[in-house]
């Protein structure tokens, strides 16, 4: 498969292709118009910043007719759709890039989850709500959790890699855990690693999780830019 890097596109201006183009390209289906992550992986589907006829093509055969795929970009690709494709909704979000302010630290309470731990990572993230998380997400990089007595009650981990940045994701504590400053040390460990190999960590959120975007920006982040996401739904032939 080709690999397209228009010069002009910030890598972070499309995440998911420059991951699925880049450094997570191991796990990429489809071609060099349209690629998505396995199912059980992630929900993302992407394609070129700059679309072209073909795009669409791929898109179609990649995920099938009648279809619903969530996409994420800029101008260039929201206002791209071709007819008879629709958008079935718009959502507005916000990308957060760390700065020097960032304090990064390994958390010792924190341990390393795995395949052992999907069932209860899944929980957490059904009771808690996050944002997509699958049976192997945690295979996108590293995911820590601290537990009390024995029971998983906060996680944060790494998802969407484009080269030089990766995304910090998942980040969610059990209800009856929270005001103790959980997330906020595990983001600290999981930017701790991520820094270490050089690389720059970033952040999605909601643009009306306004909650959460104060406390990012409190650590340390700041807002990139204000990102469209929008859900695609692929016509029957």
């Amino acid at each position: 498969m080709t690999t397209i890097h228009p010069v002009e596109t910030h890598v972070l201006d499309n995440p998911a292709w420059f991951s699925l183009t880049g450094p997570h390209a191991s796990f990429a289906e489809g071609t060099d118009q349209a690629r998505r992550y396995p199912a059980d992986v992630s929900p993302f589907v992407a394609v070129p910043p700059v679309p072209t006829a073909r795009t669409w093509t791929d898109l179609a055969e990649l995920v099938g007719p009648g279809q619903t795929v969530a996409l994420s970009g800029g101008p260039e690709l929201t206002g791209s759709l071709p007819e008879p494709w629709r958008y079935e909704m718009r959502g507005e979000g916000v990308q957060l890039v760390s700065t020097s302010r960032l304090v990064s630290e390994p958390a010792p309470e924190a341990v390393r989850l795995g395949a052992d731990d999907v069932p209860e990572m899944l929980d957490l993230v059904a009771r808690t709500k996050p944002g997509p998380f699958r049976p192997r997400t945690y295979q996108l990089g590293t995911y820590l959790g601290i537990r009390h007595s024995g029971a998983l009650v906060a996680m944060a981990g790494e998802r969407l890699h484009p080269a030089g940045y990766t995304e910090i994701s998942a980040v969610c504590t059990d209800p009856a855990y929270r005001r103790r400053g959980l997330a906020a040390r595990l983001v600290r460990a999981v930017a701790h690693g991520i820094r270490e190999r050089g690389d720059v960590p970033l952040l999605h959120a909601a643009g009306t999780n306004t909650a959460a975007i104060r406390l990012y920006e409190a650590m340390g982040f700041e807002l990139r830019r204000r990102t469209t996401f929008v859900a695609v739904h692929i016509p029957q032939p």
